[in-house]
């Protein structure tokens, strides 16, 4: 059962892409963060620069500015921007992948899809897990997790914690210690009232804090990240604080016409670095970049509401989804650029000075929608939507410059620019059950990224202030579901055609690391997809599934050496031409009270580009995974490697050259404890 529709379905009845992680998969793939779904899900691909902070592709559709181009929901709500989502996951329910434009129920930056996150809630049975982990590397990572009902079909309450500590896989050759240890505290807490047989209330609180002694490994380019792997030479060194703090209240009320269901919820995260980080990669004191200003600054908030009625479970030939969508988010950025006493190695006329940036951004948003299936026979579904949404935009600038020990200077007061936004998003679809084992499907589906405003930073040729329109996508797919062998083996097969229209394209600034947005492409995508799922033999079972996308740009103006260059028949950043993922395992009794569990994975990563004039590019590459566990009774012990063939490649790379290696080879042992 998948909530892809944000009402329970059948995986296989439902006309849209959809992959599935149980709580089962996830521990025995070790899906520890999101970047780890990459290739498990076809056409997939996830990756960061080495604060987890991660970019996800599927289907081509991708982009690396804060506003994601695939939504990700956690517990139903929306991890409004790159700032404030959870990449670590602990406690999991299971994740499901939706591919393909979703805006029409999951609204914006659900162009590429959705990464619909579950994690374990409270309910009347009592029981919980520990999950000892520990690796190379010094990897240490212990999760503990129990519900239980305080008033038995009244008070319900389930709570996790984890903690996650790790040396890190880079050295620094200026300091000759490691360079990015990372160290995480995560809670997740969820309470449940049952006022009677049809009103509830919910309240979950996540917290996390991750400190990075050393954000950003990175690699001056991909030459050198390959002839020294997992080193590095920087002189500015520092810890990355960063804290996200998520709470949500919903309420489900019954009514035998309808059920109405709402969700409040606020997201916040602080992110600073200690002391100024290293903003040239090298052992000169040439660029550093501040971000201490206090919490009245680079502290994102976000606050989200959701009115949805939906018709009562039942077999009706008519169901529909109604509802409302509101969010309010506050951006205050304030960020410093420092040249140092080497500056003029990067150009620079003066040494010994700082240019900072203030953009103070306010937003707010109001959206409707509705999504109605009608059965006009026995066979055939037809499935339709719509989704309304406005937004509106305010951006405050002001630049300042100030010299070491001097006075600061104004070098642009403070003005400010309003823009307002609207966008719809269609959806149509039509499913036929030619047996109760084979599901055939065709949709379209609109997707919309958000419009903005540029912020300001150093390069005069990218003025602050200019709004830049929303992205759309449009997609077609074909698709069909299968059963065989008295469901032993699953088939699934999509082919889809998608065509992307004032695309975004951001560009980062340097040295300030701003992000400025403008549209100025089009691009189409088109692929195939395979999922196959099956028992071979008893406790024998084989999953592969593969992906192939095309996607390239029908029209990219881009600037090079002072001209503007279109880039027509370029490939897309972060989109592997293919991917393809076979995993196997078998399970077998030794005794009666003895299990053992034998996994192997492969995951085949094609050919990539990071940067939009594709000069920056990883080859096609593969990583195996193992584990074998050992059970009795709740009890497990196992044994995990991940990429135990110590593959080298790039998972990351910034469009000016720098870039992250993927993880190397790590192994350890884990005990589970269930009670």
């Amino acid at each position: 059962m998948v909530t892809a529709q944000k009402t329970q379905t059948n995986l296989q009845n439902t006309p849209t892409s959809v992959s599935v992680l149980d709580a089962q998969d996830l521990q025995n793939s070790k899906i520890w963060y999101t970047d780890n779904l990459s290739a498990i899900t076809p056409n997939m691909y996830a990756g960061h620069s080495g604060d987890y902070r991660t970019v996800n592709s599927i289907r081509g559709v991708v982009t690396t500015s804060y506003d994601p181009a695939v939504a990700t929901y956690i517990d139903g709500v929306n991890q409004f921007g790159l700032d404030t989502y959870i990449a670590q996951l602990g406690d999991l329910e299971k994740v499901e992948i939706l591919r393909g434009p979703q805006s029409t129920l999951f609204g914006r930056n659900a162009t590429g899809g959705v990464i619909n996150i579950t994690t374990t809630e409270s309910d009347n049975k009592s029981g919980g897990y520990i999950d000892l982990s520990y690796g190379n590397y010094n990897a240490q990572r212990y999760v503990a997790s129990i519900k239980t009902a305080i008033l038995p079909n009244k008070l319900l309450l389930s709570a996790s914690g984890m903690f996650l500590k790790q040396d890190g896989f880079y050295k620094n050759n200026f300091t000759n210690s490691s360079y990015d240890d990372q160290t995480t505290v995560q809670g997740n807490y969820h309470l449940k009232y049952n006022v009677n047989n049809r009103l509830s209330f919910g309240i979950n609180f996540k917290h996390q804090q991750q400190n990075n002694e050393g954000a950003f490994p990175l690699s001056d380019d991909a030459s050198g990240a390959f002839s020294q792997p997992f080193v590095l030479d920087q002189n500015a060194i520092t810890q990355m604080r960063d804290r996200t703090f998520n709470a949500s209240v919903s309420a489900k009320y019954y009514h035998p016409q309808f059920t109405l269901t709402t969700q409040t919820a606020y997201q916040e995260n602080y992110r600073y670095y200690t002391k100024p980080i290293d903003g040239d990669f090298s052992p000169f004191d040439i660029i550093t970049v501040i971000n201490n200003y206090g919490k009245s600054y680079n502290k994102v908030g976000a606050f989200t509401q959701e009115f949805r009625f939906a018709s009562p479970a039942t077999d009706s030939d008519f169901s529909w989804q109604i509802g409302a969508y509101g969010f309010l988010q506050d951006d205050p950025v304030k960020q410093g650029t420092h040249f140092g006493e080497d500056a003029r190695m990067y150009g620079s006329p003066m040494t010994n000075f700082t240019s900072i940036n203030t953009n103070l951004g306010k937003s707010y948003g109001l959206a409707t929608f509705a999504h109605l299936t009608y059965k006009m026979s026995s066979k055939l579904d037809v499935t339709a939507g719509m989704r309304y949404d406005y937004e509106h935009q305010k951006q405050n600038v002001k630049g300042e410059f100030v010299p070491d020990g001097g006075a600061i200077m104004v070098t642009r007061t403070d003005t400010s620019s309003v823009a307002s936004f609207n966008a719809l998003s269609p959806k149509l679809a039509l499913s036929f059950k030619a047996t109760t084992k084979n599901f055939l499907y065709l949709s379209y589906s609109r997707g919309f990224r958000a419009g903005g405003i540029s912020q300001l930073s150093a390069e005069p040729s990218e003025p602050p202030l200019v709004a830049y329109k929303p992205e759309y996508s449009n997609n077609f797919e074909l698709g069909s579901k299968n059963t065989f062998l008295n469901k032993k083996l699953r088939l699934n097969l999509a082919l889809f055609y998608m065509r992307l229209s004032d695309v975004q394209v951001p560009t980062l600034i340097l040295p300030d690391a701003i992000t400025v947005t403008q549209n100025t492409g089009e691009l189409n995508s088109k692929g195939a997809e395979l999922e196959l799922s099956a028992v071979l033999l008893k406790g024998l079972r084989l999953d592969y599934n593969f992906g192939y996308t095309s996607a390239k740009y029908k029209n990219l103006i881009l600037e090079n050496q002072g001209n503007n260059v279109n880039y027509k028949n370029n490939a897309q950043i972060f989109t592997p031409r293919t991917t393809s993922f076979l995993g196997m395992q078998y399970q077998f009794g030794l005794s009666k009270q003895y299990k053992l569990l034998a996994r192997g994975e492969w995951k085949s990563i094609g050919k990539q580009y990071f940067d939009l004039k594709n000069t920056i590019s990883q080859s096609s590459y593969n990583i195996l995974n193992a584990r074998l566990s050992l059970k009795s009774g709740q009890k497990e012990l196992a044994l995990w490697g991940s990429n135990i063939t110590n593959t080298r490649y790039i998972s990351y790379a910034y469009n000016f050259g720098a870039a992250h290696l993927g993880n190397p080879k790590t192994y350890g042992l884990s005990l589970i404890s269930k009670f």
